[in-house]
């Protein structure tokens, strides 16, 4: 099966092309999963004007026609409200026009899902405002989050291997994964058990965990 996989939850504009083979029946593993294609832009500024392109791109770098993608898989955050929305709203408009169905997977779920450990890992991302999105994983399976909190209010402990942001991963004492970003591979990875076998994906709802910016002239007079 091709899937297309879509993140714009941190300042890293995300597009691939993966391969995700179905699993043997007797195994527990999702499937295997290879890239094709992949291209990463960093600038949180950038999500609107080059993903698309991205998305084309990576589409000509795997020989592949739009038409020929059985599933489209996007990260929905936790994230800032502003880059979220972008890669959604793309997802969302090529898994429409092509007919497939479209996956929302947790981004910190996706970071988790690239690093080959047993160990119990802590995921962090930017927030700004000086606080981090978070989740723990036990196992490679969330046993907490996803939050929202500043660094100093996140305990590292029962953690013994830390993932994520590069500029926020040394607020903990606590080896590091080079996985800084939602990867097109680990994007798939989570949601491959529902693409093979052919579920009808849930209803796709962002993970804000807090409200954006902006407020409507009512909230402003409360």
């Amino acid at each position: 099966m091709l899937v297309l996989a879509i993140d714009t939850s941190t300042p890293a504009v995300t597009a691939g092309v993966v391969s995700l083979s179905a699993p043997s029946p007797d195994t527990e593993s999702p499937g295997t999963v290879e890239t094709l294609a992949v291209r990463v832009t960093v600038n949180p500024r950038a999500h609107a004007e080059v993903l698309t392109p991205h998305v084309l791109e990576c589409l000509a770098e795997a020989g592949l026609m739009p038409a020929e993608l059985n599933a489209v898989v996007v990260g929905v955050g936790p994230g800032p409200y502003t880059g979220l929305r972008v890669g959604m709203a793309t997802g969302a408009a090529f898994g429409d026009a092509l007919g497939v169905p479209v996956y929302g997977v947790c981004s910190l779920d996706a970071i988790a899902a690239a690093v080959p450990t047993t160990q119990s890992l802590l995921v962090v991302t930017d927030a700004r405002r000086r606080e981090i999105y978070w989740a723990r994983y036990d196992g490679g399976v969330r046993v907490e989050g996803p939050a929202v909190n500043s660094a100093g209010d996140v305990d590292p402990s029962p953690s013994t291997l830390i993932a994520g942001s590069a500029s926020h991963v040394d607020f903990f004492d606590l080896p590091v994964d080079p996985a800084e970003t939602p990867s097109p591979a680990g994007l798939v990875t989570v949601a491959a058990r529902e693409i093979v076998a052919g579920s009808v994906p849930a209803p796709l709802e962002p993970l804000y965990l807090r409200r954006p910016d902006a407020k409507t002239l009512a909230e402003r007079g409360k």
